[in-house]
Order: structure tokens, then sequence, then C-alpha cells
């Protein structure tokens, strides 16, 4: 019988990365991270969406402590609210979704605070042995609430401290019969992050963005004390360059790479309990070992937008991971318009692949809106 309590966070790992199970079942090549409350690597923000889940450079709005939380300290609004939907795994079902809503306020010229909640829902899942037998089924639910500080060190150097807690249900009682209690596990994470911003009063010039996010405690999900699961804690660094032209015209592209702080779980008994005793510091230094990829599990976002008037927005991306480690490659579009101090934006994943080997993010689309408020 597998053990239910690695089967349990790595179903939702997959389901929230967009792996198909079935090819980890048949490649023993692969080399998947998983871990904890995944959902806090998927991407909400439609905008980001739509060039490649890019978010560390890009420019400030209510998304960002979503993914650098350091630019809101250069953001133009005094305040701005924004929610978005994604109808995740649309190719696998109809009933898994990510449900954001975050918003910053400034201090003043150099400080700002913001608040995000994140709410996934995973359907109804059925959870069964490696021999096909029924363990039970669950509901599973995640949320997390969030918050944080950012402030400007120099005129084109920011900082950012965000804390938020965890909590994620993926199955509750004795679900496998084996006398283990599941319960919903809870986690508190910090993020660290940081932005060096060149753009000049035209809205010219390159920004740069450092982030570790998901630094925290480990969630238990059941009664067993040393079947404790990893934060999928993250290093992020990201680059955006943005170029206003003449007549209203302006472009903007940049690259992000991101790598996962989690290492992979080993196949044999020995290891698992190796893997199990790593203290929380110990699994990010060894999520760079060979044995987890090394550098080969980093993670390539490339993206562009073009906007006319600061009104009409077309969007563009590419989202590339090693086929050892997710083998995640899609394309992504997207489209925005704003009026007025309001802006509404669409992403859209376009399908990849062909029968067995389509992707299940195919077809996934983001909605989004955000709205500036003037009060100070």
């Amino acid at each position: 019988m597998i053990r239910f309590r690695f089967r349990s966070a790595a179903l939702a790992f997959l389901m929230a990365t967009g792996l198909p199970p079935i090819l980890q079942a048949q490649d023993k090549t692969l080399n998947v991270a998983t871990s904890a409350a995944p959902f806090l690597r998927v991407s909400p923000d439609a905008r980001a969406g739509g060039m490649g889940d890019m978010g560390i450079a890009t420019q400030a709005d209510a998304n960002s402590p979503f993914y650098n939380l350091s630019k809101i300290a250069f953001a133009e609004a005094p305040n701005s609210l924004a929610v978005s939907y994604v109808p995740w795994l649309r190719e696998v079902s109809n009933k898994i979704y990510l449900a954001t809503v975050s918003g910053y306020h400034k201090l003043d010229d150099d400080q700002a605070i913001s608040g995000s909640l994140r709410y996934f829902n995973l359907g109804k899942v059925q959870f069964a042995d490696a021999l096909g037998n029924a363990l039970g089924s669950s509901s599973p639910r995640e949320f997390s609430l969030e918050g944080g500080y950012a402030r400007k060190l120099g005129e084109h150097f920011s900082l950012a401290l965000g804390a938020r807690y965890i909590y994620s249900k993926l199955a509750s009682g004795n679900a496998n019969n084996s006398g283990v209690n599941y319960k919903a596990g809870n986690a508190f994470g910090v993020d660290l992050s940081m932005t060096y911003n060149m753009v000049d009063e035209e809205g010219k010039g390159l920004a740069m963005g450092a982030t570790i996010t998901n630094l925290g405690s480990r969630v238990n999900y059941s009664n067993n004390s040393t079947s404790k699961e990893y934060l999928p804690s993250n290093f992020g660094l990201g680059a955006n360059y943005r170029l206003p032209m003449e007549e209203g015209h302006k472009i903007t592209f940049g690259l992000e790479i991101n790598k996962l702080l989690t290492p992979v779980v080993p196949n044999d008994s020995a290891g698992i309990e190796s893997y199990y005793d790593y203290s929380v510091v110990k699994s990010w230094f060894k999520s760079f070992s060979s044995a987890n990829g090394g550098f080969k599990s980093f993670q390539v976002s490339l993206g562009g937008e073009y906007s006319f008037t600061d009104q009409f927005f077309v969007r563009a991306g590419y989202f590339w991971e090693d086929k050892t480690h997710g083998d995640r490659k899609y394309v992504t579009t997207g489209l925005g318009y704003k009026y007025g101090s309001a802006m509404i934006n669409v992403a859209y994943i376009v399908p990849s692949g062909n029968g067995f080997n389509r992707s299940p993010l195919s077809n996934t689309i983001r909605f989004g809106a955000t709205v500036d408020l003037p009060w100070e």
C-alpha cells in the first residue's frame, strides 16, 4: 500500500501544476518535487498569465504581492484593489478553480502595505492504493491570508517583507483504514523581496527584481508527527524593460527564472525517511543537489506586452520547464482594456499536445480586474 500522506500531497501538487499524474507513474525519469500547499505557486493574475506567468519585475499593480511585494513601493496609484478567477485544469475537471483578492495602500511616497487572500478549490478527489482499491474521497480546499510591508531604501531600490497564514485540507478522518487520522494542515510563511527600478518619468528603462517566497513551517496532514511536508519555497529572478514610443505606443518585454526550493522525494524507503528528517533550511539547499536536478529544475518565463494610449493591451509569452521536472511548456496570450482607473484582463494558455499527450493546462483562461483608488 502506498504512503497516503505523500500521495495526497503529491496529488494536490500534480493537479495544481498541471502535470498529468499518469505520466509520473509511467516514466520513472521524472524528477518532480512535491510540496504542501502547491496552490501558492499557481499564477493567479491574468496580466502575468498573458506573459508566460512573468510577474517579478513588471509594472506594479494590486496583484504585485503574489509575485514581488517590493514593487508596490514604486506603484503610481496611492491605492489599488484586484480580483481574479482562474478555472484551473479545465481539461481534467470543471470544478477546480483559484480565486484571489488583493490590494495595497501607500502610506507615503516611500512606504506601502498590502493584504491579499487566495482560495483554491480542488473539487472532489477519490483516493486509491497502488492496487486501485478505494481509500475514500475528499473535497480538498486550501487558502492563504497574506499581508506585507514595502519600503524604498533609495531612489531606485526597495525591500519588502510579507507574511501569510496557510490552511490546506486535502483529506480528513481515517481515509485509508490504517489507524492514521488525517486532518487539515496549517502553516506560516514569509516572503523576502527586492526591486531595483531604473524606469524614468517617461516610463522608459529597466526594472529588476529578486524574491524568496514561502519560507516557513512544515505542514502536518495527519497525527503522524514524522510526515510533515515542506512548503513550496521558491527563489525567483526577473528583469523587465519598458520602451514608450511615439503616438501612445509602448512595449515591454522581460525574462524571469524561478527555482523551487523543495527537494524531490527519494524512491527508496531509507531515502524517504532521510527526506522527512531534513530541517526546513537544509531542504532548501538539498533542492540544488544533482539528485534533485540541480540547475535543470529551473523554470523560465519569457513575455511581452504592447499597449496603445495606456488603454488597449496585447500580451504574449512562453513558459518552459525541463522535461524531467514537470515538462510544462506552453504559449500564453492575453488582452487588457483600461477605462479610467479600472482595468480588465484576460489570459489564455494555447492548447498543446494531442490525445494522451495533450497538456491538461490547455485552454486555461484567467480573468482579472483591478481598480485604482484616488483617496489617500
